[in-house]
């Protein structure tokens, strides 16, 4: 039977505005995107004309076309792909190493707090640009796949969210597993893993998005612009002269084209990817939202 108060106006009410609120969201982070799909559809002149906005003028696809050909942004994605799965690898093994022994009581695990602080302090304070620039450097990863990968490998934010989660399970499941002879590894890896999937999906998510994402440290740790992973590659194109790295052939192409064009294809087709991947952790995302809550 249902609540009397759901069918009352004012919940009636309060409903419509909430979708109304919902909608005017959707719409703020979706039109930026379908603007700049709509302007990698349309014609040169008409996109440099800012004619465009939420729908091709003058469809044509000759700037998906071009990128299709460009082995500098293949190039780019594939240093990106690769640095989303060793990334997301290396960063949600540490993230549950971590976060296992930290879970515990401090009569189980005496260190536990000492080990917390010194986690937090890192969120609160980091050695700077300069400093993590030599550590680098100094340990021979610059110029290096593992240069993207390494320095942001262990996520505080993301411990504290898996720590919280791994609390919250019932300590009769560990009690029992370790009255049936399991070690602490195969509890972690047979128990607490399997049943962490809300938690594990959604810092997964926040992991792949902000490799994905990622391009100051790309334009920071590589000397040599090959090595640019996607979204620097794509930075360094918003904001210098293209022209000056093209070929003759190359140039005779973009000068039948836009450069505005171009630049929303390869911007787009970096973007698909992360919007393919979502659906798929969907279903975990919103238990994931409410790690550590409060529960009654």
């Amino acid at each position: 039977m249902r609540d009397w108060h759901f069918s009352t106006r004012g919940y009636k009410i309060f409903t419509i505005f909430n979708y109304i609120i919902l909608f005017l969201a959707a719409a703020l982070c979706l039109i930026p995107l379908i603007n700049v799909l709509a302007v990698s559809l349309s014609s040169p002149s008409r996109a440099t004309a800012g004619e465009v906005w939420l729908w091709p003028k003058d469809f044509t696809t000759e700037a998906y076309k071009y990128v299709m050909r460009s082995s500098d942004f293949w190039r780019a994605m594939f240093v990106s792909i690769e640095r989303v799965v060793l990334g997301t690898a290396i960063g949600m093994f540490l993230t549950i190493m971590c976060a296992y022994p930290l879970s515990k009581k401090s009569d189980v695990f005496r260190a536990r707090k000492i080990y917390v602080w010194i986690f937090f302090f890192t969120m609160l304070f980091n050695g700077g640009l300069v400093p993590t620039f030599l550590v680098v450097y100094y340990t021979g990863i610059l110029d290096s796949i593992w240069a993207l990968v390494i320095p942001g490998a262990v996520n505080t934010w993301n411990i504290i969210l898996m720590l919280n989660f791994f609390r919250s399970m019932p300590v009769e499941l560990e009690e029992a597993a370790f009255l049936d002879g399991a070690s602490h590894w195969n509890i972690l890896w047979r128990i607490f893993v399997p049943l962490s999937k809300p938690a594990i999906a959604t810092i997964t998510l926040f992991t792949i998005v902000g490799h994905w994402n990622a391009w100051f440290d790309g334009l920071l740790y590589m000397r040599k612009s090959y090595n640019y992973p996607l979204q620097t590659y794509l930075q360094s194109l918003l904001t210098i002269d293209i022209s000056r790295f093209l070929t003759q052939e190359q140039q005779n192409i973009v000068a039948k084209l836009s450069p505005k064009t171009i630049r929303s294809a390869q911007v787009f087709i970096a973007a698909f990817p992360v919007l393919c991947v979502y659906p798929f952790l969907q279903k975990y995302f919103t238990k994931g939202l409410v790690l550590g809550s409060v529960k009654g």
